[in-house]
């Protein structure tokens, strides 16, 4: 295969995570797996997979860094606590809206508070569409007796925020896809983990054993693991815009495979603001932007 399709491929691998990650984390309602169970078994995995090849690599300097702390800290332990009790309380189409689709503003603003990075103008009008979709849907939920906001909005939310930091946190710090990865489950393993054991009750004895299988893998191998391995693959073969574009879409398809097979609603002023939200978070003006720049370098060549 191109490096080009191979870009697709890996694309198409982690959207299939991604997408499951909305549905999976839904699941827990149903399946009544607490968010610090979920929490304990997605590092508790991670990190008895990727240890043994630290140990073997001899590749430990990087953990004593207290910048891999903080990783774990925004992006593994806060992230994971919001996102999944979040899921409990709020169904898959509201995880799309306030989670996904304020991620790329959560990051924006973070780059300026931090790093003194100013909004582009791609940012204003991204912020510009979401605020209108918001206000689209807080004006239809008035007028819906089933529709309306609750604490998981909020948690996610909240989760956009720690998401948001993470990634400029990442990207200023330019640590590899693997160092962070691995910075970001063996310390929230270390520091979660005994918290866990010692002091937090448990109830893996009233969810099925099948159940807390397949949570585990799929969150501690699949999410953890093989998603940010694809997803830097992608990144690599496709670019950062492109690949960030395409698995942008797959919490937003979830969200609409929830309803059918969750059961879950989906209200006229819910499917606006995934609308809405979707366009301010793909910007796909872009996409023509540069489809149009590609066609002037092509043909400057062949001239």
């Amino acid at each position: 295969m191109t490096a080009r399709t191979q870009g697709y491929l890996y694309v198409l691998i982690t959207m299939c995570i991604w997408g499951g990650f909305t549905i999976f984390s839904r699941l827990n309602a149903h399946w009544h797996i607490s968010a610090w169970d979920l929490v304990a078994m997605r590092f508790a995995i991670a990190f008895s997979i990727l240890m043994p090849i630290l140990i073997y690599k001899k590749d430990f300097g990087f953990l004593w860094h207290p910048r891999a702390v903080i990783l774990a800290l925004t992006g593994g332990l806060a992230y994971c606590f919001t996102v999944y009790t979040a899921f409990l309380h709020a169904p898959a189409a509201h995880a799309a809206i306030f989670l996904n689709g304020f991620i790329p503003l959560c990051t924006a603003v973070a780059a300026y508070i931090f790093f003194k990075q100013i909004f582009d103008k791609h940012t204003w009008l991204s912020l510009i569409i979401m605020l209108s979709a918001l206000a689209v849907m807080s004006y239809l939920m008035l007028h819906e007796q089933a529709s309306s906001f609750g604490l998981g909005d909020l948690l996610f939310f909240f989760s956009a925020v720690w998401w948001g930091l993470f990634t400029v946190l990442l990207k200023q710090w330019k640590l590899s896809a693997w160092h962070a990865m691995a910075s970001v489950a063996i310390w929230s393993a270390l520091i979660y983990l005994p918290i866990y054991l010692l002091f937090i009750p448990k109830h893996f004895q009233e969810v099925e054993a099948v159940h807390l299988l397949v949570q585990g893998l799929f969150h501690g191998v699949l999410v953890v693991i093989v998603a940010t391995l694809t997803y830097i693959a992608a990144i690599e073969r496709l670019g950062a815009f492109k690949t960030g574009s395409i698995v942008t879409l797959a919490p937003f398809i979830a969200a609409v495979l929830a309803v059918p097979l969750l059961n879950e609603p989906l209200s006229v002023a819910v499917a606006c603001g995934l609308v809405g939200m979707a366009i301010g978070a793909l910007q796909p003006w872009r996409w023509f932007r540069q489809d149009s720049l590609t066609k002037q370098l092509t043909q400057q060549k062949k001239d």
